[in-house]
């Protein structure tokens, strides 16, 4: 209707512009001023429709431009929010490829520590085994682990340890034997704090059981002269030092026949050897 309204409105507004124009070029008498004609009035009634059509439609146009203005503020914003998005997701796109670079990186370190991991395991290994054999080379003894782990590594390590405590177990009691003896064979020295300084007093490249045995026999020699002085008897000593040219098998014969009489002397010293077949020769020092 307000289309209608607009084109009957614009084709009024040119027949009125014609008739206008005629009615302000031609001065009407008086006459005709006292009589106003209908065809005027018709004029201006049909102005005065024209008027109120186009301000209906200025309106309306005026309403549709605000719903355009809001239409378009609205498309504004939703242009500046998906410009805001897509800036955001170039973003995200850039935070996750540095991401996925980083994560790369790390696999590739963690690939490489695993690998100098596993050669490093293998080199324990192969000590641990090394040294196990070394013990068994060493003691005789091998072991066999009852419940393996099935771990190599692990395995291995509970094998050097049961060697490590069996040699542990014999250091403590050469420790002890050694302490024993070391009075014996050193008596005017003391004795180490250490079982290492200890054991190097025995590892000399002097032989100390030769030593000891020919101390015992020169004390047992003394002793016999002693007693033998005591009794008061005559004794060649000379002579029974000469044993240059005596046999062995007449030395132990010698040795035996003199076991019984020397047991009486040996509770008085204080002696109680293990009766066992003498097998010894005749020592000269």
């Amino acid at each position: 209707m307000g289309r209608e309204v607009s084109t009957t409105s614009r084709e009024q507004l040119e027949s009125s512009g014609h008739h206008s124009l005629r009615i302000h070029g031609k001065m009407p008498d008086r006459h005709n001023a006292k009589q106003p004609t209908e065809p005027l009035m018709k004029e201006f009634i049909r102005l005065g429709t024209q008027f109120a059509g186009y301000r209906d439609y200025a309106k309306k146009a005026e309403e549709n431009l605000v719903e355009a203005n809001k239409c378009a503020d609205s498309l504004a914003r939703k242009l500046e929010q998906k410009e805001k998005a897509l800036k955001k997701a170039e973003s995200d796109a850039a935070v996750i490829e540095d991401l996925r670079k980083r994560l790369h990186e790390a696999e590739n370190a963690l690939s490489d520590k695993v690998t100098e991991q596993a050669a490093r395991e293998k080199d324990i290994l192969s000590r641990l085994q090394s040294q196990s054999r070394r013990f068994v080379r060493r003691r005789h003894q091998e072991y066999e682990l009852e419940s393996p782990e099935g771990d190599e590594l692990l395995d291995a390590l509970s094998l050097l340890e049961i060697h490590g405590d069996e040699a542990r177990d014999g250091l403590v009691d050469a420790e002890a034997g050694l302490s024993k003896l070391f009075p014996y064979f050193f008596p005017k020295k003391e004795e180490p704090n250490t079982f290492t300084a200890l054991a190097k007093c025995f590892n000399l490249t002097e032989d100390l059981g030769l030593k000891l045995r020919h101390e015992g026999l020169k004390i047992g020699v003394e002793g016999t002269t002693a007693l033998v002085a005591d009794s008061q008897q005559n004794v060649d000593w000379a002579k029974v030092g000469d044993i240059e040219e005596m046999e062995t098998k007449k030395w132990q014969t010698l040795i035996k026949a003199a076991k019984p009489p020397s047991k009486p002397i040996l509770a008085l010293l204080g002696c109680k050897p293990a009766s066992a077949p003498s097998s010894s020769k005749p020592e000269v020092k």
